[in-house]
C-alpha cells in the first residue's frame, strides 16, 4: 500500500520517517550483515542500524502518546498548526535524536545517530509554522554530514561519511520542496554507495559496498517514501551481494588478530571538556573512535585491546553506564576461535530487566543475566534477544519487570524462539516481583513446573512504588501537582502527600491490611536516608510475624520499590 505523503518537514513527517526506516531496515537487516568487511568483519552492521532506529522511533512514539491526552498537550503548551494536540517539530526530532543517541548499537549506529542528532540541531529550530519545507531539510543534511565526521577520530573516505557528505552535496544542488530535496540526496548517496569499493581497499578486495553506507541509503529512501508516497525501489548498488566464501575470506583478513581485539560502547553522563580529553586517550588506546552526544549525555563507540582502560577512561570523565564490551572473535582475546573450543549452552537461564545498578548486581547474584533499563529509557526488543542469546542457555526464563514492556518482550521472546531457544516469558510488572520469582527459581526442575513456581511467586507479590510527579495531572487519587509525592499501588496511583515517608507508610498500611509475611524495600539514590529505618520500625511494631529486608537500587527513577508476599 503507497504511504500518504507528507508536505512539509514536520513532527508527523518524523513519525512516518522513522517508522518506514525501521521497516526499510527490517528488510534490509540480513543483506546488510552480510556485506558487512570493515573496520571489523563482525557481520552486525544491519542488525545495529536497525536497532538504533528502534530506540529512536520508540522514543519518537513515546512523545507523540505524551500529547495524546484529550486532544491537548500534556505539559499545557500550544497546540501545534492543525490544531490536533500533537508535538511540536522541535519535540519529534529532539526525541528522534535522544532515542538514537541512547540506542546506538556499534561503528554505524553510533555515526546514524549522530547524524540525526545533526539533522535534529537544524529542525528543532522553533518557527511560527513548527514546520519546515526543501531548504531546511537541505540544512539539516549538510549539518548532519558536517556533525558526523567531527565525531569521528579519523575520518575515512569510503564509509557511511562519504555516502552522507554526498547526499548532502546532491540535496543542496536541488531545487523545490521536500520531496525533491529528499529524492536529490537519496540519489546522491545511492551513487556514493556504488563508489565505494574504489575507495576501499577492503571493500575491493570482498566485493561489496560499504555496509553503513548501505544502511544510509536505506535510510534516506524511507525519507523520500515519507514525503513522495512511495519507494524508491532497493537499494541495486553494483557488488551488494557476498558469498560465504568471500565473507569467510574477509572474516580472516579482517579478524587475523591485527586488529584490536574488542569493542567497547557506553553511555556516557560528562562535561564537554571531560569528553575532549576522553577523546584524546581514548584514541590512544586503540581506533575506530566515535564520541557522538552533547548537552551532557554522550554515546562512546571504541575498539580496543584493553576493554577495562577504555571503561576507566570513562569512569574518569564522568558516568559511563549501559557499558557493552565484545570480543571479535566471540573468545579469550589472547588466543584464536580456532584455539578456543566453543561455550557450552547452560540448560536454564534467567535473564531480567532490571531499573538500578544495585539490582543489577542483586540479581546477577543470584544468577540472572541482567539488561540495565534507565528510568525512561526502556530497552528495544532487540536489546533483550541480545540479552537472552548472552545467557547462552536452551532454556530462559524472561523478567520484564516493567508493564510497559510487555509487548517489547513478547517479541522478543517470540525472535529468541525462532532460533531454537526455548523462552518462558513471566509477566513481572515490577522489580519485586521480579525478585520474588527468583527467589523460587530452580534449574533442576523440570522447565515447566518452575516457570509455574516463578509466576505463582511473582503473582503472589503486591507491588509499589513511591516517586515525586514531575507536572499537574489527574490521577485515580485526585489531581497531584508537580513535586508531590505520589505512592502507587500495582500501578495505579492511591495516595498523594508531601512527604516521602508518610506516603510510603500509607502505602504499606494498605498493602499489608490483606495480609503478608515479607515486605521488600528497594531504595534509590535519592530516597531520604531514614525512610528504611522508619518503615522497619513500623513493621516491627503494627505486624507480627512480617519480616522485612531491604535492598539499595541505586539509580532507579523511583524513591522507593516496595514488594509484599
Amino acid at each position: 500500500m503507497a504511504q500518504v505523503p507528507q508536505r512539509f518537514f514536520d513532527a508527523l513527517a518524523v513519525r512516518t520517517w522513522c517508522g518506514l526506516s525501521l521497516r526499510a531496515l527490517g528488510h534490509a537487516r540480513e543483506e546488510i550483515d552480510a556485506i558487512n568487511v570493515y573496520p571489523v568483519a563482525d557481520g552486525d552492521t544491519g542488525t545495529n542500524l536497525y536497532l538504533t532506529v528502534e530506540s529512536a522511533v520508540a522514543a519518537v512514539e513515546a512523545v507523540f502518546a505524551a500529547h495524546e491526552v484529550d486532544g491537548e498537550p500534556r505539559d499545557g503548551s500550544a497546540a501545534p498548526r492543525d490544531g490536533a494536540g500533537g508535538p511540536s517539530l522541535a519535540d519529534a526530532v529532539g526525541a528522534m535524536a535522544h532515542g538514537a543517541l541512547i540506542g546506538a548499537r556499534g561503528n554505524s549506529g553510533t555515526i546514524l545517530a549522530q547524524l540525526l542528532r545533526g539533522m535534529a540541531q537544524v529542525l528543532s529550530v522553533r518557527s511560527d509554522t513548527d514546520h519546515t519545507g526543501g531548504q531546511g531539510l537541505q540544512r539539516a543534511l549538510r549539518h548532519a554530514a558536517a556533525s558526523a565526521r567531527q565525531a569521528v577520530a579519523h575520518p575515512v573516505e569510503g564509509t557511511v561519511l562519504t555516502v552522507a557528505s554526498a547526499a548532502a552535496d546532491a540535496a543542496d544542488a536541488a531545487g523545490g520542496d521536500c520531496a525533491e530535496v529528499a529524492r536529490a540526496a537519496y540519489e546522491g548517496a545511492r551513487a556514493a554507495l556504488a563508489a565505494t569499493p574504489g575507495q576501499l581497499a577492503a571493500l575491493e578486495r570482498a566485493g561489496v559496498v560499504d555496509a553503513g553506507g548501505h544502511g544510509l541509503v536505506t535510510v534516506l529512501a524511507a525519507l523520500v517514501e515519507t514525503f513522495t508516497g512511495r519507494a524508491p525501489g532497493p537499494v541495486a548498488a553494483p557488488h551488494a551481494r557476498v558469498e560465504r566464501a568471500v565473507e569467510g575470506q574477509c572474516s580472516a583478513e579482517e579478524g587475523d588478530g591485527n586488529g584490536p581485539a574488542f569493542e567497547v560502547i557506553y553511555l556516557l553522563e560528562a562535561e564537554d571538556a571531560a569528553v575532549a580529553r576522553l577523546r584524546q586517550r581514548l584514541d590512544a588506546l586503540g581506533d575506530s573512535l566515535v564520541v557522538v552526544g552533547g548537552d551532557g549525555l554522550w554515546n562512546v563507540h571504541v575498539h580496543v585491546d584493553d576493554a577495562g582502560a577504555a571503561v576507566e577512561a570513562g569512569v574518569e570523565a564522568g558516568r559511563p553506564y549501559r557499558i557493552r564490551i565484545t570480543h571479535f572473535g566471540h573468545g579469550d582475546a589472547h588466543t584464536t576461535k580456532a584455539e578456543r573450543p566453543p561455550r557450552e549452552r547452560a540448560q536454564r537461564a534467567v535473564v531480567a530487566v532490571v531499573p538500578g545498578e544495585g539490582l543489577a548486581a542483586l540479581y546477577t547474584e543470584a544468577g540472572a543475566t541482567t539488561l540495565l533499563a534507565r528510568p525512561g529509557e526502556p530497552p528495544a526488543s532487540g536489546e533483550l534477544v541480545q540479552a537472552v542469546r548472552r545467557a547462552h542457555a536452551r532454556e530462559v526464563v524472561l523478567l520484564p519487570n516493567d508493564a510497559e514492556l510487555r509487548h517489547t518482550a513478547a517479541a522478543a521472546a517470540e525472535q529468541a524462539r525462532t532460533e531454537g531457544i526455548r523462552v518462558a516469558l513471566i509477566p513481572t510488572r515490577s522489580a519485586v516481583q521480579g525478585i520474588a520469582a527468583l527467589a523460587v527459581h530452580e534449574s533442576e526442575r523440570r522447565f515447566d513446573e518452575d516457570v509455574v513456581a516463578m509466576t505463582s511467586a511473582a503473582g503472589a507479590t503486591r507491588h509499589a512504588e513511591i516517586t515525586v510527579a514531575e507536572r499537574q495531572s489527574w490521577t485515580t487519587a485526585g489531581i497531584c501537582q508537580a513535586g508531590d509525592v505520589l505512592g502507587l499501588i500495582d500501578g495505579d496511583v492511591a495516595v498523594i502527600g508531601a512527604d516521602v515517608s508518610r506516603v510510603a507508610a500509607t502505602v504499606l498500611d494498605r498493602m499489608l491490611s490483606a495480609g503478608g509475611e515479607l515486605v521488600t524495600l528497594v531504595l534509590g539514590d535519592e530516597a531520604p536516608e531514614s525512610v528504611a529505618d522508619h518503615l522497619e520500625a513500623r513493621v516491627r511494631e503494627a505486624y507480627l510475624a512480617v519480616d522485612t529486608v531491604v535492598y539499595r537500587g541505586g539509580r532507579q527513577g523511583a524513591l522507593l520499590l516496595v514488594g509484599v508476599e
